[in-house]
């Protein structure tokens, strides 16, 4: 039961944190503390709920079955004292820095049947709806960060403050193939509205799962005061008292019921999901029905909506993919497979960076961040070093105009970046990395001037995309300490970075390498050295195989059609942002290696021969075919034009012949390393679970390879 304990003369209660406690089935149970709030201005007593599962914010509190019904029985409590007239208020918060980020999922993998699920669905209708039925004012203090069921509670509450401080509030659900399924399919559009609600619970989790502040939380209508953090829960008793006296009235937007004005919001967000999943995923198409329902229906009819639709999803394959997904973001990442002892790696205390590029001048702007080293940029003239220093600096004052950092914080950012065009400022640096042209000829003069300055432990990297470590070192003294760090562009966005290991490479380098992406706060992936590593490897042979069977007949719209959904965006889209010339190039390197199961498109040389920026131009922020792209179009002699499962089973196939050669040839360690570099570095789907996982899923794998990449039930509902 919920610890309670009372205070008679004090605004706020005091009470012990609580126990951490693991139930019989491995959950981590978030309690239900109670303890009495004296309400400022004799106004009555608050019954304050803490959430808190007795660990720290790097522990969040989540809601397994054991929290579940502890927050109902503390709720059922609550109601027989405000009944008996011993509380006028009952409010909700939680930990510092955390209110609740949602289901338990880690139990997941533990429902075998859609009746369990079903019992999980309506155990948290449940209780929330308890939440909802107290006789007196409910109120949700959103002290941290508030995601899925714990926005879900806050929902549920009839007022809600925010803390300015909080860095994320959302409803990520159908990002990992799921909906919001207790409650938010139909409290939040009840509330800001369908375009608002759809926001949350489609547009920002298909967009690569984006999350809102405290303040724009509340600006779009989830809290119904911001206040600030330093005091955040005396102030929300203190706003609590206010409204229970009627001093403070809170006055919020009517919601529509015109049908057709959420017929154009559901249409908007239905457009979107078809566009980033082809309508593979069920969580989203059912997260639209749910909303589309609640502009009519009850609460009652919405929770048992609700309930059905998860409890199919909890028991769909996208839902088990997802959850995969996101185990090897939070878990897998964090202990890198392959890497050497940590004890190995040298300290970094200062870094060079050959180049004053984009590339470069994003480089060190990221060490100067996160490992407030001194960073020197060198090139070939001053007018290029002056004008990568200048960018460098021009960000940290973008950044200090928008109030992210301090005066103090970004003059101290500003002096660790300097640039000079000789190489002599390296001669005490730790750590030194080149972002020159993608060429080998170049790299290795750049690293015979760099040796002959720096010291015998300095670590050399090369930020190369598809070039050859043990080839780029053959003629040093010490190859030994050179390693590929291939950063992802935007270089301060992608979390991805691939380590590369040269055939001569030692584990002081590896090590080095490995802490410094965790000072970097990278998701770092050992890749052996082998031509375009992970990422650009299976890019290279999906945008082969793709510009193939456009080349020789299949028209592009049908081609895209096919492969809408695996990748995050369509594979010319993809070309434009990342360059022609890079594109042709990565292919030219990958035929070069592996031969003419990588595909070089005469077309595609034809738009980097017209210096065109892509296949499509932007017309009204839409893409749209350059005219003159196509109609240089190179026609095939014998035109073969595929169907749309044709091509989607083809593409499919030759991926799944490539996941296999790059696990035989020991690029990754494993395919969860294959899946979670595309996650991370090219922002493939968490319901998909990557690539291994819909390559199972879709029998692709076993008929291409004759056997899966994982075994049943890791990404799938099990047998």
């Amino acid at each position: 039961m919920a610890a309670t304990t009372t205070t008679a003369d004090a605004p706020t209660g005091t009470q012990a944190a609580a126990p951490a406690e693991r139930a019989p089935r491995g959950e981590v149970v978030t309690h239900a503390l109670v303890q009495d709030v004296a309400l400022p201005g004799d106004g009555g007593t608050l019954a304050l709920i803490t959430l808190d599962n007795g660990f720290d914010h790097t522990k969040p509190n989540t809601f397994g079955p054991e929290g579940i019904a502890e927050l109902h029985r503390a709720v059922d409590t609550l109601r027989d004292r405000a009944e008996a007239g011993e509380v006028q208020a009952v409010a909700i918060t939680g930990k510092p820095f955390i209110f609740a980020v949602g289901a338990d999922l880690s139990g997941v993998p533990t429902v075998s049947s859609r009746e369990q699920a079903l019992g999980i669905a309506r155990a948290g209708h449940a209780a929330f709806a308890a939440i909802m039925d107290l006789p007196v004012p409910t109120f949700a203090f959103v002290n941290g960060a508030a995601m899925g069921g714990g926005v879900e509670v806050a929902l549920s509450c009839d007022y809600r403050t925010i803390s300015a401080g909080v860095p994320a509030i959302a409803l990520p659900e159908t990002f990992l193939g799921l909906v919001p399924g207790w409650g938010g399919c139909f409290l939040l559009p009840n509330l800001v509205g369908p375009a608002n609600a759809l926001k949350v619970i489609i547009e920002n989790p298909m967009n690569t799962n984006r999350m809102l502040s405290g303040p724009a939380a509340a600006k779009l209508g989830l809290g119904d005061v911001l206040l600030e953090p330093a005091d955040f829960l005396e102030e929300s008793i203190a706003w609590a008292a206010r409204v229970l006296s009627g001093e403070t009235t809170v006055e919020r937007p009517e919601v529509s019921r015109d049908e057709s004005e959420w017929a154009a919001a559901l249409k908007a967000a239905k457009g979107l999901v078809l566009a980033k999943t082809a309508g593979r995923s069920p969580g989203p198409l059912r997260a639209l029905a749910l909303v589309e329902a609640a502009r009519t229906a009850t609460r009652d009819e919405a929770f048992a909506a609700e309930d059905q639709a998860l409890a199919d999803l909890l028991m769909a394959d996208e839902l088990r993919a997802g959850l995969y997904a996101f185990d090897l973001v939070q878990k897998r990442a964090k202990r890198p497979a392959g890497a050497p002892d940590k004890a190995l790696a040298r300290k970094v205390t200062k870094v060079g960076v050959v180049g004053a590029g984009l590339m470069a001048s994003q480089l060190a702007l990221l060490f100067a961040r996160n490992l407030k080293v001194p960073v020197v940029m060198t090139d070939l003239d001053q007018e290029r070093v002056d004008k990568g220093v200048a960018w460098v600096h021009g960000e940290i004052t973008k950044s200090f105009e928008a109030g992210k950092i301090g005066r103090d914080r970004a003059n101290h950012l500003a002096g660790l970046v300097t640039g000079s065009t000789s190489k002599d400022g390296f001669a005490d640096a730790d750590l030194v990395i080149e972002a020159v042209f993608e060429e080998m000829s170049v790299k290795k003069q750049v690293w015979a001037e760099v040796e002959a300055v720096v010291s015998p432990e300095c670590v050399l990297a090369s930020n190369t995309s598809s070039l050859s470590i043990t080839e780029m070192t053959a003629d040093l003294t010490h190859p030994e300490r050179v390693v590929g760090l291939h950063f992802f562009n935007p270089v301060a966005v992608m979390p991805l970075l691939e380590i590369i290991s040269g055939e001569r490479t030692d584990d002081a380098a590896l090590a080095t390498a490995f802490a410094t992406g965790k000072g970097l706060k990278k998701t770092t992936i050992l890749v052996k050295d082998s031509a375009s590593f992970i990422v650009n490897r299976l890019l290279g042979r999906f945008m082969g195989e793709f510009s193939r069977i456009v080349d020789e007949g299949t028209p592009v719209l049908v081609a895209e059609k096919a492969v809408a959904g695996l990748a995050p965006m369509p594979p010319f889209v993809l070309l434009g942002l990342v360059g022609p010339a890079i594109a042709l190039h990565n292919s030219e390197t990958l035929h070069r290696a592996f031969g003419d199961r990588f595909h070089v498109s005469p077309n595609l040389r034809k738009i980097v021969e017209m210096r065109k920026p892509g296949y499509y131009q932007l017309v009204d922020g839409r893409p749209v075919v350059d005219p003159e792209v196509e109609a240089a179009h190179i026609a095939p002699e014998n035109p073969v034009e595929l169907d749309v499962a044709e091509v989607r089973e083809r593409v499919l196939s030759v991926l799944a012949e490539e996941v296999g050669l790059m696990l035989e040839e020991g690029v990754a360690q494993a395919p969860m390393d294959i899946d979670l570099a595309l996650i991370t570095g090219a922002g493939f789907q968490f319901w998909n679970g990557g690539l291994s996982p819909l390559l199972d899923r879709e029998g692709v794998s076993e008929k291409v390879l004759g056997r899966r990449f994982l075994p049943p039930g890791a990404a799938s509902v099990p047998a």
